[in-house]
């Protein structure tokens, strides 16, 4: 799995509010979830958003995912391919073959290995329908494949499909997968996410347009869109979405009939809701700040079940490296110096969320502390801008030596009021040290169906990635990985960094087999992540998870996959 998931997050901080009939005081086969975003839309493969990942989750299974132990599992399909099964091959690429990439092969890894491919056999889940009774077959697979791999789809996680040589379809349920090289995380498709042939052939047709006329965006309550224990039902865009119980679903009948997804675009809103009933259930994945839960849990413990959740969930402010006075390394690494992150993570999650120092966190295996470190220091803030050529003028403000004064835009999701918080707290941080910024923030829709996946903002962009274990940061990190219009805006390395250093070891533990040399390679990358900061990492995430004391079932996984995978395990008691 190489793709990471974006959100306020994505990529972010995402918060539940709504108004409306409350299902628990009424019958007790709905549930209401408020969320303070949309979905920039609902095809699984374009875009990258937690709001629509959540929504997803309730309307489609990947053939593999991550559960709740962190273990790779099953979904869509009946058994993971393993080595020791005989489902996954070791096998000689075609004679003249070169990786799509054409990247050298890591020279450290076994040279062996340099010609080699993988071979994966899958078997979909022998009742998997679409919503419309047409069966889930090879047919979906093939197409899926066609349009991941066309490069002006626009799918996000692009370079999955690349990495497939070919398909070959045994029969209608099973198909075999051959890979262009042999990684440690070989048999995990999350990312190849099926859409149906029978439907999404015609529009298509056109490649260049299919992002606007696929039927997930023009017809999103076509049944047979859908297989998983849900189905969209109605849509009213930027507002709600609302899932009703899919009789074609092959996997345990959900107990919850219907499920409503509402937007309000205003946090602030989501507390009142929920007491006042309005909203059901605040999901920890797109819940209350940290701040908000910590005082919702001093008022109100004795009539919820409160748990947090410490998450692979990464708070951070990417720069557009085009922008002169980002691609300059010294300026980024004064602006995090300018930055009391420490003070920031106290005052507002009273411990819960530590600061970052890289972009892995605690909770992963492959993190290490041995990295470079950026404590509060205006001083040395300063001493990095005037080497840099930003010299503090008479008004305050740094200016470089045409009297251009150093400023930027500061971009994230509107009416996320923690963001804003932490918007303050830069700004005010920053100005100390004569940087003045702008704060532009826009809806989550338009930030990440736009401005941040087609590189349109020019400052900084806060925003989170969520992650999954030992999830190799190559959409994001990668120099190939950068959207253009070129490339239909695949990729997700929003920032444009481009580091051959970089390259090499992300390209390198991808195929290394040994788990003790890819600890020592995932070591060096994030020692040159702290040092090159392609990223401004503030800190590391928990999520809130406020259960009603009658809604049982829902487990928090702590990483990109949300607990919405599970939805028919969710069930409503006395």
């Amino acid at each position: 799995m190489i793709g990471r998931l974006a959100g306020a997050l994505a990529l972010g901080l995402f918060l539940l509010g709504i108004l409306g009939p409350s299902s628990a005081a009424n019958a007790r086969d709905q549930l209401i979830i408020g969320a303070t975003q949309f979905p920039s839309n609902l095809h699984p493969n374009i875009d990258s958003m937690l709001a629509k990942s959540y929504v997803l989750g309730l309307t489609q299974r990947p053939f593999t995912t991550y559960d709740a132990t962190w273990q790779l599992v099953c979904l869509l399909c009946t058994e993971l391919p393993t080595f020791e099964n005989g489902k996954a091959k070791i096998e000689d690429l075609p004679p003249g073959f070169k990786r799509d990439r054409g990247t050298t092969f890591c020279k450290t890894a076994d040279p062996a290995l340099a010609t080699k491919g993988i071979a994966a056999t899958y078997t979909i889940q022998p009742n998997a329908t679409w919503g419309d009774g047409t069966p889930v077959t090879t047919d979906d697979v093939m197409f899926t494949y066609e349009v991941g791999k066309n490069e002006k789809s626009g799918v996000s996680n692009s370079e999955l499909y690349r990495r497939i040589v070919r398909i070959d379809v045994i029969d209608k349920k099973t198909f075999t997968m051959h890979f262009d090289r042999v990684e440690f995380g070989y048999n995990g498709i999350n990312d190849f996410e099926l859409v149906p042939a029978h439907l999404e052939r015609a529009p298509f047709g056109d490649p260049t347009t299919y992002r606007n006329r696929t039927l997930y965006s023009t017809d999103p309550t076509n049944p047979g869109l859908w297989f998983g224990p849900y189905k969209v039902t109605s849509m009213e865009p930027g507002s709600q979405i609302v899932l009703d119980a899919n009789p074609t679903w092959w996997g345990t009948p959900p107990q919850i009939k219907r499920i409503v997804f509402k937007t309000i675009e205003n946090s602030a809103a989501l507390e009142a809701n929920l007491l006042s009933g309005s909203v059901d259930y605040i999901a920890g994945e797109l819940g209350l700040d940290m701040d908000q839960a910590l005082g919702f849990e001093q008022r109100h413990k004795d009539a919820y079940d409160i748990t947090y959740k410490p998450v692979i969930y990464y708070e951070h402010l990417t720069p557009n490296l085009d922008n002169p006075i980002f691609a300059d390394k010294r300026v980024r690494q004064a602006l995090l110096y300018a930055l009391d992150r420490t003070a920031l993570t106290q005052q507002l999650f009273a411990g819960h969320q530590p600061v970052a120092d890289s972009d892995v966190s605690p909770l992963d295996w492959i993190h290490t502390d041995d990295v470079a470190k950026y404590a509060h220091d205006p001083a040395k803030a300063a001493a990095l801008l005037d080497e840099a050529g930003w010299k503090l003028g008479a008004d305050g403000l740094r200016h470089d030596a045409g009297g251009k004064p150093l400023g930027f835009e500061l971009n994230t999701t509107a009416g996320e009021r923690t963001r804003e918080l932490v918007e303050q707290v830069l700004q005010s941080q920053w100005k100390a040290v004569g940087v003045a910024v702008r704060i532009r923030n826009e809806p989550a829709r338009v930030l990440f169906g736009e401005t941040i996946n087609q590189r349109k903002f020019t400052g900084l962009a806060l925003f989170a990635w969520l992650s999954s274990p030992e999830n190799v940061p190559f959409t994001t990190l990668h120099s190939t990985m950068v959207p253009t219009a070129e490339n239909g805006w695949a990729g997700q390395n929003y920032a444009g960094y481009r580091n051959g250093a970089m390259d090499d070891l992300i390209d390198c533990i991808e195929v290394e087999l040994d788990r003790g040399k890819r600890e020592q390679m995932w070591h060096k990358l994030q020692a040159l992540y702290a040092e090159d900061l392609p990223d401004l990492p503030l800190y590391f995430r928990a999520q809130a998870f406020i259960f009603p004391k009658w809604l049982k079932g829902i487990t928090p996984t702590g990483h990109q996959y949300q607990s919405t995978l599970w939805a028919e395990q969710w069930r409503i008691e006395p």
